[in-house]
């Protein structure tokens, strides 16, 4: 396969056959049976086998996203939570190697962990997803990434929205209209981050959602455990928290009252940073919408957004970006 071909569809030569034969070639054979997840970024499965353990999960990493030396990174920090006893997904060592290669993917092989997603509309629940997140960001802050990116306005902003104008995405007639929007957002991003002044930065888990953390109810294993961690990098505390509030206004401020009781147990929580929710929040829509353009040639992202570069998709993201405007000239989330 040459690179133009291996580009747009880099997953192209993952058959199932290479899947299984990967698995193989570190030891992990598997019985035939093989389950797709959801993922897009990376290709993900569930593997049976019929030695212990039973079932394992293989995470494919997407060709040209991470150097070995930036997974090196996500895997140390996993393996260093998991070394202390938090509850991450930490991957397996076959051969005394995290990351293997096969067929030209890099993939990395874990352990399979059930569970349901989190209540998050319960305030004991969101204490105690506080004080598991604390306990990560205390071992965060012990040292930095160096070769995983921090996220900050250029990464998250500038350079997401240079890629979609460079790249003929929005639409002719609503291109000044897009243009303007996103000049005043990160205009809006930037009095944020003034107002917020310089907060410390330390490994984060990075997309620390709803949607990556997992409850589990049992006898020998209760509460919260997080997965995926693949967009781990450097940036404030804050977001690893903001993503789980939601609703009105009222109820994020005690959504992030409970996240911060159990939270400052075990770290300790900078309130400058509340400034930076709602920018936070704006780089991850801008972020987002080049996230999927830089992934359009890949077969599998137009199933899965055919709303994706639609006239009504820009239309929407225009409303989305003058509500975000407001929401940053309001007072952070502890003033009422």
């Amino acid at each position: 396969m040459d690179k133009k071909s291996s580009k747009r569809a880099p997953y192209t030569g993952l058959t199932p056959d290479c899947v299984l034969d990967a698995l193989d070639s570190v030891g992990l054979r598997g019985d035939g049976r093989m389950l797709g997840l959801n993922s897009y970024e990376n290709r993900v499965y569930q593997i049976w086998r019929e030695d212990e353990p039973a079932v394992v999960v293989a995470k494919f990493y997407r060709p040209e996203r991470w150097s070995e030396a930036q997974i090196a990174e996500e895997h140390g920090f996993v393996q260093e939570l998991a070394e202390r006893e938090l509850p991450v997904v930490a991957p397996l060592a076959p051969g005394g190697k995290t990351l293997h290669s096969f067929g030209g993917y890099r993939f990395a092989v874990y352990p399979k962990r059930g569970g349901r997603a989190p209540e998050l509309e319960d305030r004991e629940t969101l204490e105690w997803m506080g004080r598991f997140i604390g306990r990560i960001h205390a071992v965060g802050a012990l040292a930095p990434f160096g070769a995983r990116p921090t996220l900050d306005p250029e990464s998250f902003g500038t350079e997401p929205r240079d890629y979609l104008l460079a790249h003929g995405f929005i639409p002719t007639d609503l291109a000044a209209a897009w243009t303007s929007v996103v000049a005043q957002a990160l205009e809006g991003v930037r009095r944020c981050y003034e107002r917020a002044g310089v907060v410390k930065h330390l490994r984060l888990h990075g997309d620390c959602h709803a949607g990556n953390v997992l409850w589990t109810e049992g006898a020998e294993s209760h509460g919260p455990h997080f997965v995926d961690f693949d967009d781990a990098r450097m940036g404030p505390a804050v977001q690893d928290l903001w993503m789980l509030l939601s609703g009105e206004r009222a109820a994020m401020v005690r959504q992030f009252a409970d996240l911060l009781a159990g939270y400052e147990d075990f770290h300790e929580f900078d309130p400058r940073e509340l400034h930076l929710v709602e920018a936070l929040r704006t780089l991850r829509l801008i972020h987002y919408s080049a996230w999927i353009a830089r992934r359009w040639d890949d077969p599998a992202f137009p199933a899965a957004f055919p709303w994706f570069n639609t006239q009504r998709y820009w239309q929407d993201r225009i409303l989305e970006l003058r509500e975000q405007i407001a929401l940053m000239d309001e007072p952070p989330l502890w003033s009422n």
